[in-house]
C-alpha cells in the first residue's frame, strides 16, 4: 500500500548519498599535476602556448563533465515508486545511458520507472524529467546551445564548429535530429507556445507605429507532386509560378518604427510552403492584435508589394491603418515603363525615371504625375507592353501610393525589412547547394532562427524547454505486495 508522498528534490536516497569529492577531486589532481609538468617545460613559443590552451581546455572539460555527471547520478531517484504527472510509476530497473551535455558526453547510471496501467507506455526516468532532458539526449543547456547553432548553419558545419571550439562534440546526426525533436512538440501545441511567448513581448521604447510586411521567396521542397501543383494552378486559372522543384515560403515581419519611421525593433515570421500561407498570416494576426491591446495608440501601416493576395489579408484580417505599396517596387516599375521605350542604361531613361521617382515620392500629387506619364507614354508607344502594364499597376494601386503624406506622419514607406526577412532568414539557410527540403524539416528549422532573428530565441528557449520538465514525487513507505506462492502439494509414496 502507499503511504506518506514527499516532493522529489528533498528526498534523500540511494543515489544521493554519494558525496561530491570522488570523481572531481581526481580530476582535479590531475589537473594540478598537468600545471606542474607543463611550469617546467622549457619549450616556449605560439605554438607551445597554444597546445597549452588546448590541453587546458580539455582537463578542464573533463573535469566539469565529472562535475556534471556526478550531479545527475546525485538527483537520480531510486525507490520503490513515484508520482509522475499524477500518475504512479513503480521501479523496473536501473541503465547507464550516455547524455550530451555542454562540456561533451557522459555516462550516467539512473533508475527507470513505468506506468504498470499502460501496456503501451514507455520506461521514463525521473532524473530526467526533472532535469529537462531533452529527446532522451541533451541536457538543457547543451540543446539550447546546439539548437541556436544549427539554425544559423547546416549540422555539418556545426558539428565542424563545436570540435573547433572543444566542448562539446555532438554529431551531425544528432544535430540534424535536435530542430525536429523541438519543432515537433512546438507545433503540436503551437497556439499555446506563440501565445506565452506573445505574453512577454516586450514593446520598444520610443515605437509609435507598427508597419506589417508580408512576402515570400521560392525555396527548393521535396515531398511535392509538380503535377498536382500544376493542375490546382490551373483549376484556378492560374499560371503556375516559380522553378520546377520550388515552392514558396511565406515570410512576414512587423516592424517597430519611431516618429520619424526609423527602426527599432522587428519580429520576423517564416512558415514552410502551405496553401495562401494559411498559418503564416494567423501569427501574423496575433501578433498584431496582441501588440495593439498592450499599446493601442501605435499607429498601424500595412506595407507590401502589389500581390492580390496579400493585399486581401492585410487589408480584411488586419484591424483598421493605413495602406502603403512599397515604394521601391513602385519604382521598379517605373524604371521598367521608361527603359522599355528609351533603352534600359540611356540617360533619357535615367533622367526620366528619377524625376518620375522623386516625384512619386515627395509629391503629395506623385501618384497622378506618374499616372499622366505612363498614360503619354502609352499613347506615343501602344505597342509596349511594359508602359500598358505599369499604367494599370499605378492606376489599380492608387490610393496605395501616398507616400509624401505617409512619410510627413513617420511612417516608413519601404518593406525592404520583409525583403531582407527573405534573404536572411530563408535564403541564406534553406538555398545553399544541394539542398532540398521537407515541409517540417524547413519549419524546424525556420521556427528558432525565426525568434533568433526576432531577438527573443531565450525567451522561446525557455517556454518550450518547461516542456521537457514533469514534477516528479516520490512515494514513501511503500509496501510492495506480492503474491503468496501455493502450497505444494505433498507426494504420494509409493
Amino acid at each position: 500500500m502507499l503511504g506518506m508522498t514527499q516532493a522529489f528534490p528533498r528526498l534523500v536516497g540511494p543515489r544521493q548519498v554519494r558525496g561530491g569529492s570522488g570523481l572531481s577531486e581526481n580530476c582535479l589532481e590531475k589537473l594540478r599535476a598537468f600545471l606542474e609538468t607543463e611550469r617546467v617545460k622549457k619549450k616556449v613559443g605560439p605554438q607551445a602556448f597554444a597546445d597549452f590552451e588546448q590541453k587546458l581546455q580539455e582537463r578542464m572539460a573533463e573535469l566539469q563533465r565529472d562535475i556534471i555527471a556526478e550531479e545527475m547520478a546525485r538527483l537520480d531517484v531510486d525507490a520503490e515508486a513515484v508520482l509522475i504527472d499524477g500518475k504512479t510509476h513503480r521501479r523496473v530497473l536501473r541503465q547507464s545511458q550516455t547524455y550530451m551535455t555542454s562540456a561533451g558526453e557522459v555516462v550516467v547510471e539512473r533508475t527507470l520507472y513505468k506506468d504498470r496501467s499502460d501496456d503501451e507506455g514507455r520506461c521514463v526516468s525521473p532524473m530526467e524529467l526533472t532535469l529537462g532532458v531533452v529527446g532522451g539526449f541533451w541536457t538543457p543547456r547543451a540543446a539550447q546551445q546546439a539548437l541556436w547553432v544549427v539554425t544559423q548553419m547546416t549540422p555539418k558545419k556545426a558539428a565542424e564548429l563545436f570540435e573547433r571550439v572543444g566542448n562539446m562534440g555532438p554529431s551531425k546526426s544528432s544535430l540534424d535530429r535536435l530542430p525536429k525533436v523541438i519543432s515537433k512538440i512546438w507545433e503540436g501545441d503551437r497556439a499555446k507556445f506563440e501565445q506565452a511567448l506573445r505574453d512577454g513581448l516586450q514593446i520598444p521604447d520610443g515605437a509609435v507605429s507598427i508597419a506589417v510586411s508580408i512576402d515570400g521567396v521560392y525555396a527548393p521542397m521535396e515531398d511535392f507532386d509538380i503535377t498536382q501543383r500544376r493542375e490546382q494552378a490551373a483549376e484556378e486559372g492560374r499560371m503556375t509560378k516559380g522553378p520546377l522543384g520550388y515552392r514558396e515560403v511565406g515570410c512576414a515581419t512587423i516592424s517597430f518604427c519611431d516618429h520619424t519611421g526609423d527602426l527599432l525593433g522587428a519580429i520576423r515570421l517564416a512558415r514552410a510552403p502551405e496553401y495562401k500561407k494559411k498559418t503564416l498570416k494567423e501569427g501574423v494576426a496575433a501578433e498584431v492584435g496582441a501588440i495593439l491591446r498592450a499599446r493601442p495608440k501605435l499607429r498601424l501601416l500595412k506595407l507590401a508589394d502589389g500581390v492580390v493576395d496579400n493585399w486581401t489579408f492585410l487589408a480584411e484580417q488586419l484591424p483598421p491603418g493605413e495602406e502603403l505599396i512599397d515604394f521601391f517596387h513602385a519604382s521598379e516599375h517605373v524604371h521598367e515603363a521608361i527603359a522599355s521605350v528609351y533603352g534600359d542604361a540611356t540617360l533619357e531613361t535615367q533622367f526620366r525615371s528619377h524625376k518620375l521617382r522623386v516625384q512619386l515620392r515627395d509629391d503629395v500629387n506623385g501618384v497622378d504625375k506618374v499616372i499622366r506619364a505612363m498614360k503619354h507614354l502609352a499613347s506615343k508607344h501602344p505597342q509596349k507592353k511594359l508602359v500598358r502594364r505599369a499604367l494599370i499597376y499605378f492606376r489599380t494601386n492608387r490610393a496605395r501610393m501616398r507616400y509624401a503624406e505617409l512619410k510627413a506622419k513617420g511612417f516608413p514607406i519601404g518593406s525592404g525589412v520583409v525583403e531582407a526577412a527573405c534573404k536572411t532568414l530563408v535564403t541564406q539557410r534553406l538555398k545553399l547547394s544541394g539542398m532540398r527540403w521537407s515541409t517540417a524539416g524547413a519549419q524546424a528549422v525556420l521556427t528558432p532562427r525565426g525568434w533568433d532573428q526576432s531577438e527573443r530565441f531565450d525567451e522561446a528557449w525557455a517556454i518550450i524547454a518547461a516542456s521537457f520538465h514533469a514534477e516528479v514525487t516520490v512515494l514513501a513507505n511503500v509496501t510492495v505486495l506480492r503474491p503468496t506462492p501455493p502450497k505444494r502439494q505433498p507426494s504420494a509414496s509409493r
